[in-house]
């Protein structure tokens, strides 16, 4: 095959087995245009700088990707025929789309908005063991799921860990949740840690009457080492095994996923690291990809933000429509009206649902989105509000930092929590719960930044 430009045919019509990725690609002053956009297809298929005689090897050229749209902005799409991906495997797309091309000279930044699996992609992967519904049956509620971090993240023991949890437990939490950066440090090695939230677990089960979990973090450096991290949390009857997905990697979140089935666990993902490629606007990987190929991978929660009412990046739109991304069963093509009017160069913020596109998930089940950074009881009805109640709600230092510690922050967040699930006004809630209002006292309604 010949040179760039020839991965261009804009009459070419996608099949219905064809992925089919959009991309903005920025092109440097000294470069055409059109062979920059077609070395991204070359150079993440079966092209390479210098022409090439293919003649004997027919099958090449059937399964080049081709540029088929170009729209203003650097805005493109590339179809690649599924002949070019193995079966089942996350690490070799992305070794493919989102390789080698984000370090050519031919473009000046990249940026991979989305990509649309085909169902013939889609059918090699399970999907989330128990996904949105089977987590909300397996505490038996309607309302949102309550999870909590102990804070501070690091530095206690796993005794003050343990008991930390104890005591959002008691005051209404569902879930306790390691921090990502926990897993097994010197002053709280895994295996005691476990062993000792987990006799508490029990405890606070019994005197509830309410199901209590734990999120243990069994990031490793080794896919050995998680397995044994999992099966020593499946050995004290744990139902959550919590993986660094980016950090650890897509093949580590795959194999996470085949010993979810023998040992019976469900998978929260955090999505530690992801900023460092996401957060740039014109290059790197959007967190809808992120966000999808958790759920193809196989996890059963995500973090995915506050909707821009907690501490981190991402605002409403990106937050809504990652939610959408991870619990609809078809997802629509961006058609959204100030996203059509979307002008190169305009002053005003840049929508992230620009050029997403349309995807049937198939047997893949909806996971459950997780509402979490810096949030506190009394935001919760805001996110509420945006993102309705099949999530989760996280509160780390929005439990732990109340100014009567953490029980009584477990307290008021549950009592708010349980308050809009009955549509209790916020101001009647702050009266009538001393722990809502002495939240209310210490933090106000104002998000943190």
């Amino acid at each position: 095959m010949g040179n760039y430009t020839d991965f261009v045919d804009l009459s070419y019509q996608p099949s219905e087995s064809d992925l089919i990725a959009s991309f903005r690609v920025s092109v440097p002053a000294w470069e055409n245009p059109r062979r920059a956009y077609g070395a991204v297809a070359a150079e993440s298929s079966v092209g390479t700088w210098t022409k090439l005689d293919v003649s004997r090897y027919p099958r090449v050229k059937k399964i080049a990707a081709r540029v088929y749209s170009i729209e203003r902005g650097g805005w493109i799409k590339i179809a690649y025929p599924i002949e070019n991906f193995e079966p089942g495997s996350i690490p070799q797309l992305l070794s493919s789309i989102a390789g080698n091309v984000f370090a050519m000279r031919a473009v000046r930044a990249l940026r991979l908005q989305d990509v649309q699996f085909p169902r013939e992609y889609v059918k090699h992967f399970k999907g989330p063991r128990l996904g949105l519904r089977g987590v909300k049956r397996l505490f038996k509620v309607k309302r949102p799921i309550l999870i909590t971090v102990p804070k501070p993240k690091i530095g206690m023991t796993w005794k003050e860990h343990a008991r930390t949890g104890y005591a959002a437990w008691l005051g209404g939490v569902d879930l306790l949740k390691d921090d990502e950066n926990l897993t097994n440090q010197s002053f709280n090695k895994f295996r005691l840690r476990v062993r000792e939230a987990f006799k508490l677990r029990d405890r606070a089960e019994r005197e509830t009457g309410e199901k209590k979990s734990y999120l243990v973090n069994i990031t490793a450096p080794t896919a050995k080492e998680l397995e044994k991290r999992a099966r020593l949390v499946a050995e004290h009857d744990g139902e959550y095994a919590m993986l660094d997905i980016i950090t650890a990697g897509w093949m580590a979140t795959q194999t996470l996923r085949e010993l979810a089935d023998d040992y019976k666990l469900a998978i929260h993902a955090h999505r530690a690291m992801h900023a460092a490629f996401t957060r740039p606007k014109r290059h790197g990987m959007s967190m809808i990809m992120v966000a999808k190929l958790a759920r193809l991978a196989g996890v059963d929660q995500l973090h995915i933000g506050t909707a821009g009412l907690g501490k981190m990046e991402g605002g409403q739109k990106l937050v809504l429509k990652l939610e959408e991304e991870v619990t609809e069963t078809r997802v629509q093509e961006s058609v959204h009206e100030d996203v059509q009017q979307h002008v190169e160069g305009a002053r005003v913020p840049e929508d992230p649902r620009l050029h997403t596109l349309p995807q049937d998930w198939y047997h893949i089940k909806p996971l459950l989105p997780v509402a979490s950074g810096g949030l506190h009881p009394l935001l919760l009805y805001g996110v509420l509000d945006k993102m309705g109640v099949n999530i989760g709600v996280q509160l780390g230092g929005g439990i732990h930092g109340h100014p009567k510690g953490t029980y009584a922050g477990a307290i008021a967040a549950r009592s708010v929590l349980d308050a809009y699930m009955q549509e209790k006004p916020l101001e009647e809630v702050i009266q009538e719960v001393p722990e809502v209002r002495e939240a209310y006292e210490y933090w106000g309604l104002k998000r943190v930044r």
